[in-house]
């Protein structure tokens, strides 16, 4: 047997599966280590590249689609905030067109529906409608997103719907409960109705609108001011018209004694059985990328060569035919003598993914110990996730140094701000990027194609 050094798995598996129009959607996988001992517990990272097909081919139409607005109009929302979003609101209505659905529910002690939901066929109607929104009251959450999610299932087509709630405050009234919430989000998620969220100023509960957006397989975003709060609304329209497949889910059937002991994503996750975990990974648009990653405990195993840990499934409906797809894959390790196994070389790339995930967890606690005013704790769970990135960084891919090292700057000011800065600001700030960067891990909004 050789004694030199494996690298794992050194090659992605890549599996295209392709529909008679257009590119495949993409599905790598890479192992940080595929050489295991013989007879010997040991440990997996397993990370997957997702990427979705590209943009219809010129003279291809789009399919229709459904958006849901959820507007806050309760009374810390006056001036700038309500005269903000409606003005970006009016803006995302010249993007669609009659073929769109669209509607406007708002709330504040109470729901009302503004724009009931429907084809988008009389946009100066809208606009008008748009504009006789004044401020209320208090802050029912629940309300305004029950019937909203009443009214886009109303008139929810094969394409789904997105379904996004505009709030900058603290629930008073209503349900409250981030569990309940996410349970609304995730039923809705599973009638083709996703649900993102914009907190609006630093009075909104992040937690809260973000577990929505989680459990909703949407994107949580944060506006402090009425000019960002408009370009995010209009990123949302932005992603539905570009939309290439929809209801993305990733299955893990485990082989014996194999179990999951962690995925790193922050991804809705079900258990099936005693060897299945169904992972929502969500709607992509053209081109979108994402990376997925989970730790896997694999048992002593007697024979030596190859042998099966998992196999994948991934199940997606293809925009705009609406036609569900199935791609599976194995997932193998090389079981070898334990002399063997320990001269092993880790996979840099699945392993700097590893360091990457680990920082963005100690992100996510900063964010909660400022948002409990704990600015010490705060600082060093920050100071930590730069140690990780720069440890990340000196043995990373060269491809991937450029990217750890402006992540470890914007830590590095998260952290600064931690002890200077605004609390409410910071964990807000650090509470978006652990999102960006670990439920949507590798999205680019830069490669976000125009919508046609």
């Amino acid at each position: 047997m050789s004694r030199h050094p494996r690298r794992a798995n050194s090659a992605k598996k890549v599996v295209p599966y392709g529909t008679e129009k257009g590119e495949a959607m993409k599905f790598s996988t890479q192992l940080d280590l595929n050489v295991v001992a013989h007879e010997a517990e040991d440990e997996i990272a397993l990370m997957l590249d997702l990427v979705a097909p590209a943009a219809p081919a010129d003279g291809e139409k789009r399919a229709g689609s459904s958006l849901q607005v959820v507007l806050d109009r309760s009374g810390s929302m006056a001036g700038a905030p309500l005269a903000g979003a409606l003005k970006a609101l009016t803006g995302l209505v010249s993007r669609l067109d009659a073929r769109d659905n669209f509607g406007v529910v708002v709330f504040d002690d109470a729901a009302s529906v503004v724009v009931p939901a429907g084809p988008l066929t009389d946009k100066q109607r809208v606009t008008d409608q748009l504009q006789s929104i004044r401020p209320g009251g208090t802050t029912d959450l629940s309300s305004g997103y029950l019937r909203g999610l009443q009214e886009v299932k109303r008139v929810l087509g094969d394409g789904g719907g997105t379904l996004l709630v505009i709030s900058d405050g603290h629930v008073n009234r209503g349900i409250s409960d981030a569990t309940r919430f996410g349970e609304l989000a995730r039923r809705a998620a599973d009638e083709g109705v996703v649900t993102s969220t914009l907190g609006y100023g630093l009075g909104y509960d992040e937690r809260l609108l973000s577990a929505i957006a989680r459990d909703g397989s949407g994107n949580h975003h944060f506006a402090e001011d009425p000019d960002a709060a408009g370009a995010l609304i209009a990123s949302e329209v932005e992603d539905l018209l570009a939309k290439a497949v929809q209801a993305v889910s990733l299955t893990v059937r485990f082989s014996p004694f194999v179990e999951m002991l962690r995925l790193y994503n922050d991804l809705p996750a079900t258990q099936v059985g005693d060897s299945e975990v169904m992972i929502e990974v969500g709607d992509f648009y053209a081109d979108e990328a994402r990376k997925l990653l989970m730790r896997l405990k694999v048992p002593a195993m007697a024979a030596l060569g190859l042998a099966q840990v998992a196999t994948l499934e991934l199940r997606y409906v293809e925009v705009p035919a609406f036609v569900e797809k199935v791609v599976t894959i194995p997932i193998t390790v090389n079981v070898v003598p334990g002399d063997e196994a320990a001269g092993r070389v880790a996979n840099p790339t699945v392993r700097t993914e590893v360091l990457f995930q680990e920082a963005q967890h100690s992100k996510r606690l900063a964010s909660d110990a400022l948002a409990q005013g704990d600015r010490d704790a705060a600082k060093k769970l920050l100071d930590d996730a730069v140690a990780t990135l720069c440890s990340a960084g000196d043995a990373a891919p060269a491809l991937l140094r450029d990217e750890l090292a402006r992540e470890a700057a914007e830590v590095a000011y998260l952290g600064d701000q931690a002890m200077v800065g605004d609390v409410n600001l910071t964990s807000k700030l650090a509470h978006e990027s652990y999102h960006r960067q670990n439920r949507k891990r590798g999205r680019g909004p830069s490669s976000r194609p125009e919508a046609s």
